[in-house]
């Protein structure tokens, strides 16, 4: 393999018979070679734009010199505290603006951070602190109850309570004020001995001590949503977000400038995702643009209302959080016309989605791909497209994807359904005290198993067909959901569907549909009379549900298993008729 240089960084050359690079713009290289760690990334881009807004939140602004200040004193407090090196440390806050101070605070200090999210219950909580061996905790104080109620099990040596406003100066004080009184979004806990975030920093403003950090040190345990089975650990080195961040912005470089000053990323999916923790902001560090944090993302008209007065140049989201935006009615008074491009992730993005998006911006949206064991993106769209494609795109630099059968080793001809197979160095380093869960997931020449049915097409494009446990097999036939569910959205009178397989002793498994109506009149046989238009008799819902609402991740996407789990337990949707 040669090398190759572009903007005085070393790539590794890789191989070039990948039908993938076809599509790749001149500029991005087949490879890259990732250089030092999150410290270092972290440290510079504090260094290299020390004025620049980095992170907005409830009006207040916070610069990348004021960012680092207060990480430098997080860091010094966990070390005063005697925590050591490769100690965990929990966050468990939405999105304001202690969180990447925190984060990177712990980051910078060799520290692992364990992302938490604060929906959590007690027993969820405790769970994933126990399994982390979470030293201490860093939680927004309107989730404390939470906290206080496990506290007995968690086995922390240190708890730290932050307030929404910390960090926001006066303004941090009205914000506080309407969380505690006026919303009382902050319920009585009772946590002695804890200590207040607002008291660190106010404390004494020396430099942390040095750590030696290598690449190979883990610095997330980014646990899994569960949506397959009980939350695991991935762990995910230095190197792997260095590179992804490097493969992220060797990508993105063919079309945005290297210094994207000014530029402002709308950051309404949780800085606890994965998706959105290097997507929305550690790749934002490398360019030296600002993140606006949202805190409440389903308070979609708080989020409406924030949009149509900010000045916004970016958007990261998912399908339901498009689909949210499209149905509010003030969202036709938001200016779109800065916005140079707007990206999906984390959950398929359907079609009929996607088409009203970009009549209402002007915009497609840019389809890519990820879980939180590759930190997360493997693949996305190139970022000129006219319209949307259904495709996730190619996969990025240095990353080699292959189609193979569930559990075998041949990769597949171009066109054939099989599992989405990926190896490259965002991959994890693998799953926290889960050997026999690691090794099912990883294949004996080194690729991460993602548990996705997908087709490569003849340019390397690829298309997520559905999960393999969601398939559903109707009289020794496939049926992918995802395909049902595409065709259901499309009806006018449908705001969301989830579809699921049940057992059923003549075909073994049948179809069934789970609506929330856009129109109360929306009838099974408006349903069944539309759906034939589109789909073969065996693909067809059996049965039709209408409900309420539908179980959703922290970022919005349906949770088929938890839907499936409840629906044959005896306990449907709310609202099920």
């Amino acid at each position: 393999m040669a090398r190759e240089e572009r903007a005085g960084e070393t790539h590794l050359a890789a191989d070039d018979s990948a039908p993938w690079f076809s599509a790749y713009p001149a500029s991005v290289p087949h490879a890259i070679e990732p250089q030092g760690t999150l410290a270092d990334l972290f440290s510079t881009a504090i260094a290299r734009f020390d004025h620049r807004p980095a992170f907005k939140s409830f009006g207040a602004t916070l610069s990348y010199r004021a960012l680092g200040q207060a990480a430098d004193k997080v860091t010094a407090w966990l070390q005063a505290q005697g925590f050591v090196k490769g100690d965990r440390i929990a966050i468990m806050m939405p999105n304001v603006l202690a969180f990447p101070a925190v984060m990177i605070g712990a980051i910078r200090g060799g520290y692992t951070v364990v992302n938490v999210n604060p929906l959590y219950t007690a027993t969820e909580l405790t769970h994933q602190l126990q399994d982390a061996g979470a030293r201490a905790l860093f939680v927004l104080e309107n989730f404390a109850g939470t906290v206080a109620t496990a506290r007995q099990d968690l086995g922390l040596d240190a708890i730290v309570v932050v307030a929404p406003g910390d960090l926001m100066g006066w303004q941090g004080h009205l914000v506080n004020a309407v969380s505690r009184h006026v919303k009382r979004a902050v319920p009585p806990f009772a946590l002695p001995g804890h200590h207040r975030f607002s008291a660190i920093m106010a404390g004494p403003t020396g430099r942390p001590a040095p750590v030696s950090i290598a690449g190979e040190d883990v610095a997330f345990l980014q646990y899994t949503g569960g949506t397959t089975g009980i939350p695991k650990g991935a762990m995910l080195t230095h190197r792997n977000i260095v590179a992804n961040v490097a493969q992220i912005r060797a990508w993105v470089g063919a079309w945005v400038p290297d210094d994207m000053e000014g530029q402002v990323m709308v950051t309404a999916l949780p800085l606890y995702h994965i998706f959105s923790l290097t997507a929305c902001c550690i790749s934002r560090f490398v360019c030296g643009a600002c993140s606006l944090l949202i805190a409440n993302p389903r308070d979609i008209a708080g989020l409406v209302k924030t949009l149509r007065t900010e000045r916004f140049t970016m958007l990261c989201g998912v399908n339901t959080l498009f689909n949210a935006i499209l149905n509010h009615p003030g969202a036709k008074a938001i200016d779109f016309s800065r916005l140079a491009f707007c990206v999906s992730g984390g959950m398929a993005t359907q079609a009929a989605v996607a088409e009203r998006w970009k009549a209402l911006t002007g915009q497609p949206i840019i389809e890519g791909y990820g879980l939180s064991e590759t930190s997360p993106v493997v693949s996305v769209n190139r970022l000129d497209i006219e319209a949307f494609t259904g495709t996730i795109g190619y996969p990025l630099p240095s990353t080699v994807v292959v189609i193979r059968a569930s559990g075998g080793q041949d990769n597949l001809p171009i066109g054939s359904v099989g599992e989405l197979c990926v190896r490259g160095p965002q991959v994890m380093a693998g799953y926290w005290r889960h050997p026999d869960a690691t090794a099912a997931v990883m294949t004996a020449d080194g690729f991460f198993r993602t548990g996705d049915l997908a087709v490569m097409e003849a340019d390397g494009a690829l298309r997520i067909v559905d999960r393999i446990k969601d398939m559903v097999i109707v009289s020794g036939f496939n049926v992918y959901p995802t395909e049902v569910e595409d065709v259901l959205v499309r009806h006018p009178k449908v705001l969301e569907a989830a579809v699921i397989g049940l057992p059923d002793a003549q075909s073994g498994e049948m179809v069934a549909a789970y609506i929330v109506p856009r129109d109360p009149s929306l009838t099974e046989d408006d349903i069944r009379t539309f759906a034939r238009q589109s789909l073969t008799p065996y693909k067809m819902p059996r049965r039709i549900t209408f409900c309420d609402s539908l179980p959703k991740s922290n970022v919005g996407k349906v949770l088929r298993r938890v839907l499936r789990e409840a629906v044959l337990n005896g306990h449907p949707p709310a609202g099920s008729t």
